[in-house]
Order: structure tokens, then C-alpha cells, then sequence
């Protein structure tokens, strides 16, 4: 979940690994992930959509970073949680003339608790920032990440290029690749959110979604009108071996 100024806290405390370990039960069009470069601006992304999601009555959880720049050229990293919009501190600054900044294990702790929470919650949707290094090293917040997705929760994370082999080693490759879009993403959620209350008139004691992905959108070479010329998909799911 650290942004790309964060660098690892030189401490022994590590946190838990998580581990996946029904990756026969999981739905892969339950566990989303955008896929995304430096020159795109997946933390806006991801904020307006969940704002967008809560406006309109869905049940968001879970945690989107802010970035805010300081005069002295420092950067101040925030975790925001998506439900109340508190903000909880997630670096600690290294020393005069840094301009970096490391992790805050209390603030990553909160961070934690709060999507925890989300995932007790039964939310409609769960918003992890992103699976970045911490998470690919055993910390940060992979612990939760396998909680949610072994308990069904609908996720929506992002994986950094550079993270997206240890993100496969991570979910065992099940899963579904969003282009980093905010017509893709809104598709994907289209298509689980349509069959919310079909499902819930069956069964209205169930807490989230879990739903299919019609084959027409999977397939489509373009969901986005505009993607730029020559992007060749603008879903990609990732199938169970």
C-alpha cells in the first residue's frame, strides 16, 4: 500500500504474511486489480470512483492514499478511510534534507483496523489502495488482502507493473486486470453491482456481492470508447489454472 516514496522502515516487527488458501473457491471476478504505471494517477482514480460508489448508496469500505506535497519538498503520505474520509499518517519523515520518507508502523496499523472493519462489515465493495512492495515482501497489508479475498469480499486494488508477478504468486493468478480507466473500472462494477438485488431477493441474508462477469464484457477487445489506439483489451481476467 506504500506510495512511491515510502521506503521500508529498517524494523524486525514484521507483520504476518497472508496466505491464500482456497484459491479453488474464489471467484475471479471478485478480486480486481488496475494495472497501472508511473504516468498514471491511480489514487485519484480510485478515490473519485469509491466517492462516486458512496454517493450513490453502495456500501464502500476500506482505505485510498493521499499524496500532499509540503513546502520544504517533502511529501506527507495519507491513508483515507473510505467510510468516514478520516485521514490516518502512514510515513515518517527520514531527517532534514530527505525528501522520502519511510513506514509508519502505527499509522499502517490503523490502516489495518480500518479495513478490517470493512471486511466485518460485509461491505458492497472493498477499496485497497494498492498491492506495492510491502504487501509483495510479506508485510503492509497482505494480510488483510488474503482476508478479504478468502472471505468473497468484492476488492478493488491496484498493482503497480513492476508488482504484477508477485501479485499473480500472491492470488495464485485467479483474478480479473483492470486497464487503468475510469470507463473500465465503472464497466467491471456495472456488471457484479447489476445482480445485487436479484441475488438479495433470494437469499436477503447475503452481505456482498459474488457474482459473475457476463463472457460479452470479458471479451470485448474495447470496453472503453476511449482507449488509445492500439490497446488491444480493456479487461483482462485472469482465470483459474
Amino acid at each position: 500500500m506504500l506510495g512511491r516514496q515510502a521506503q521500508r522502515g529498517k524494523t524486525s516487527n514484521k507483520r504476518i504474511t497472508g496466505m491464500i488458501t482456497n484459491l479453488d473457491e474464489i471467484d475471479p471476478n471478485l478480486v480486481a486489480a488496475l494495472f497501472y504505471g508511473p504516468e498514471d494517477d491511480v489514487d485519484t482514480l480510485l478515490a473519485d470512483f469509491a466517492q462516486n460508489l458512496a454517493r450513490q448508496g453502495a456500501r464502500v469500505g476500506g482505505i485510498i492514499q493521499r499524496d500532499l506535497k509540503n513546502a520544504n519538498g517533502t511529501t506527507t503520505m495519507l491513508a483515507l478511510d473510505v467510510a468516514t474520509g478520516h485521514e490516518i499518517s502512514i510515513c515518517q519523515p527520514l531527517g532534514s534534507g530527505s525528501t522520502s520518507c519511510r513506514l509508519d508502523t502505527h499509522g499502517l496499523a490503523d490502516a489495518a483496523a480500518v479495513v478490517t472493519r470493512a471486511i466485518n462489515e460485509n461491505v458492497d465493495l472493498l477499496v485497497i489502495n494498492k498491492f506495492s512492495k510491502q504487501e509483495a515482501s510479506g508485510q503492509g497489508l497482505r494480510a488483510e488482502f488474503a482476508t478479504a479475498i478468502t472471505r468473497g469480499v468484492p476488492l478493488l486494488t491496484a498493482v503497480p507493473k513492476k508488482c504484477l508477478a508477485d501479485w499473480r504468486t500472491f492470488t495464485g493468478d485467479v483474478g480479473t486486470l483492470l486497464l487503468c480507466e475510469r470507463q473500465v473500472v465503472e464497466g467491471w462494477w456495472r456488471a457484479i453491482a447489476g445482480r445485487m438485488a436479484h441475488r438479495r431477493s433470494f437469499n436477503p441474508r447475503v452481505g456482498h456481492l459474488g457474482t459473475i462477469i457476463p463472457d460479452s464484457l470479458i471479451t470485448a477487445e474495447r470496453v472503453s470508447p476511449t482507449l488509445k489506439p492500439g490497446s488491444s483489451i480493456g479487461l483482462i481476467r485472469r482465470k483459474r489454472p
